[in-house]
């Protein structure tokens, strides 16, 4: 059976990087899951989530032209929770203070607007500063 994009295999972990871990697919492929794609959570040393020899279901990202395989443990778990909460319908308590739980995208995506928010007011201060646009005049 081919493998193909958005597909979820099941394969063993054949080796670990720093920057992820290396899993071996039917048909003799192989193919990475990037450290990112392992969990939510953030991952500093892989060797703590996931261990040479262990099964693990993957799903299948892309398929490169040149062979390789982009593949994530994050997603397969994100899909079986999702079908694990659907009959659970919970009511968000009053009393109790919103908190996030915020996975690694979202925080990025929170840290960028912040940080073209704080350049763009530094430019503008900037800018105040020099008497408009254009440059330092004598």
């Amino acid at each position: 059976m081919a493998i193909e994009v958005g597909q979820t295999v099941r394969g063993k972990v054949s080796g670990l990087a720093n920057f992820g871990a290396f899993i071996d697919l039917e048909d003799n492929k192989t193919g990475l899951v990037h450290i990112s794609e392992v969990s939510d959570k953030y991952i500093k040393d892989i060797s703590d989530e996931l261990e040479e020899g262990q099964e693990v279901d993957v799903k299948v990202l892309s398929i490169a032209d040149d062979g390789k395989i982009g593949l994530s443990i994050r997603k397969t778990k994100q899909a079986q929770q999702a079908s694990d909460d659907k009959p659970k319908v919970e009511k968000p308590k009053k009393e109790a203070p919103k908190q996030k739980s915020q996975d690694f995208d979202s925080m990025m995506n929170s840290f960028l607007k912040d940080s073209e928010d704080r350049l763009s007011s530094l430019k503008q201060q900037t800018e105040n500063r020099r008497g408009g646009r254009g440059g330092h005049r004598n």
